[in-house]
């Protein structure tokens, strides 16, 4: 057997062995074990997807046609592994229900059809290709895999925004645990579904196959991203998102009203005590410190002083930058030295914070 050998056969060959590679590093990762094991089978899927096109491009096909219909194909899993990987990597209390496999029922189905047509010789094969699959199962598997990964992409968006407005109302320090790199991958999801769209388009009214296939190149760069950010996403031990956020700050001023003496112990115990300054500050701490209920210290924080934990924080930190800056602190400290005892912990966030406050970058604010 002769592999013909291009461009894209060997991009796909190094896509699909170092997708598996990653996959496996994934699953033996000493941190976010459970998730970590969700994304390997969700690359290893994908994976399994680009081999289809690397033997049929790549004309393996063409000289094994009994090769056709190996049991490769578990495209309905996509959207339900990335809806639990999110899950998963986001509450560290995340198990598996039984109820839970009701998701996976379509891609059991797939999975069964494929290992039957397997066990089939070539001439049931080719007629099930020419007669059945090409007209109906082929469609339906495809144009129902779009539909699927929408759907769940869709949750998996809504989830992790409730997610980054809890984490803003629970720490202080954001830069680890926001996670944006997963909402940029699952922003290139949702531009793969809109490319896959317009395939479904092409090929169910006008016929035309795989001559506008660029679903594939996408798909094996998620696969690569998904392998490299998996791997080097931070512990998520401590944090435990176990429900979506009940309404943002404007809602919760119209049903919750602030009491003045608990707002005056949370200002004293960030003015007087300073609690700004230790850089891993949570609610949770600052709930313990004035010996309250953590859903109190958040509401009045929210109602009363109308920010987010995060930046109730931050707007102290700030102004601790901006006082040792003019009592020329400067001479003794650099910027970032200031920053860092002022309670941030990273140059990034610092700058990034540090001008949404002020309107200024940290080097303009000192010419000033």
């Amino acid at each position: 057997m002769q592999i013909s050998f291009n461009i894209v056969v060997v991009l796909l060959a190094v896509v699909i062995s170092q997708s598996l590679f990653a996959a496996g590093l994934l699953w033996f990762a000493p941190n976010n074990k459970r998730s970590g094991r969700i994304l390997a089978i969700l690359i290893i899927v994908i994976a399994l997807w680009l081999t289809d096109d690397f033997m049929r491009i790549a004309r393996i096909y063409r000289q094994r046609p009994n090769l056709y219909f190996l049991p490769i194909f578990y495209s309905f899993s996509f959207g339900p592994l990335i809806w639990f990987y999110v899950r998963s990597l986001i509450s560290q209390e995340f198990r598996f229900r039984r109820v839970d496999l009701l998701h996976f029922i379509p891609v059991a189905v797939q999975a069964s059809l494929y290992l039957f047509l397997t066990c089939c010789s070539y001439p049931v094969k080719s007629w099930y290709w020419e007669n059945v699959h090409r007209q109906y199962t082929y469609r339906i598997e495809f144009d129902g895999t779009w539909i699927s990964m929408t759907v769940y992409l869709l949750l998996s968006f809504r989830l992790l925004r409730n997610y980054q407005a809890w984490v803003a109302n629970n720490f202080s320090e954001l830069s680890r645990i926001r996670l944006n790199w997963l909402k940029a991958i699952l922003g290139v999801l949702l531009l793969l579904c809109l490319q896959w769209f317009v395939e479904i388009i092409l090929r169910d009214y006008y016929g035309i196959y795989f001559n506008y296939d660029y679903s594939v190149e996408i798909l094996g760069v998620v696969a690569l991203v998904l392998g490299v950010a998996g791997w080097r996403q931070s512990n998520l031990s401590a944090v435990n998102y176990q429900r979506e956020q009940p309404g943002g700050i404007g809602q919760l001023k119209t049903t919750y009203s602030a009491d003045p003496v608990i707002l005056q112990q949370i200002s004293a115990a960030m003015e007087s005590d300073r609690l700004y300054l230790n850089p891993t500050l949570t609610l949770d701490e600052l709930a313990d410190a004035l010996k309250l209920n953590s859903k109190v210290v958040s509401r009045h924080i929210n109602v009363g002083f109308e920010k987010s934990f995060n930046d109730y924080v931050n707007t102290y930190r700030v102004e601790e930058v901006k006082r040792r800056l003019k009592s020329g602190d400067l001479a003794k400290l650099t910027i970032m030295g200031l920053a860092m005892e002022s309670g941030f912990n990273s140059k990034t966030t610092f700058n990034r914070i540090f001008k949404t406050f002020t309107g200024k970058a940290p080097s303009d604010f000192i010419a000033d």
